[in-house]
């Protein structure tokens, strides 16, 4: 019973590795340009089929990233959410829907790769529906959207599909700049992650509250 204890211990602590450096060099290089052998020996591991053991294919193991991350992401968001319920207020509803992924990586400390990481996923075409599955699976990111679409009730369905894509792609693409700026050592716009978050939340309600030019 010790022993099964103990190699489920050192089995759980061999995936963290892997997938600290996977996000680390996916983030760096690019998914398509680290093989499984590579984040294998980045995460100190000799064997080079220990990712197909921990996990399968890099389609797999890009899948695990983004679930070990989205799980608190999604906390943080439901507490957002859970404080602006029945608002009528925009704002609250876009700060619940860029907030979480700037606090959590503020939570992580520095340096952190998950921004840029997503930012490489997002921009694969094999790949982003990783992402995309995983927010489609989130109550409280439904809750958001219906927020949303309760404050801007005379936008048409078109716009505001559009709209969130920009609002996604910002976000995304935002706080991956942010994050090489930190990795690099070069100097950012805002001093922290929550008044980065705040610059965002400021544009985006812009953004979502701009005339429709009409389309002949």
């Amino acid at each position: 019973m010790a022993g099964r204890a103990v190699r489920a211990e050192q089995v759980g602590a061999t995936r963290e590795l892997i997938l600290t450096a996977a996000e680390r060099l996916y983030a760096e290089r690019g998914v398509y340009a680290v093989s499984n052998r590579q984040a294998g020996e980045a995460a100190g591991q000799g064997n080079n089929t220990a990712v197909g053991y921990h996990f399968g294919t890099r389609t797999d193991l890009v899948r695990a990233i983004v679930r070990k991350h989205a799980a608190p992401i999604e906390e943080i968001r439901t507490r957002l959410v859970e404080r602006v319920t029945g608002s009528t207020d925009l704002r609250d509803w876009v700060d619940c829907l860029v907030r979480p992924a700037f606090e959590h990586l503020s939570a992580l400390g520095s340096p952190t790769w998950y921004a840029r990481f997503c930012a490489q996923v997002m921009t694969d075409p094999a790949l982003h529906r990783i992402m995309v599955d995983e927010a489609l699976g989130s109550p409280a990111l439904r809750e958001i959207v219906d927020g949303l679409r309760r404050c801007l009730p005379d936008l048409l369905d078109d716009v505001r599909a559009e709209r969130g894509d920009m609002a996604r792609h910002l976000i995304v693409h935002m706080t991956s700049e942010r994050e090489r700026a930190l990795a690099e050592g070069t100097a950012t716009p805002r001093t922290d992650w929550a008044d980065a978050a705040t610059g965002l939340v400021d544009a985006l309600v812009g953004m979502w509250q701009a005339p429709v030019t009409s389309r002949g």
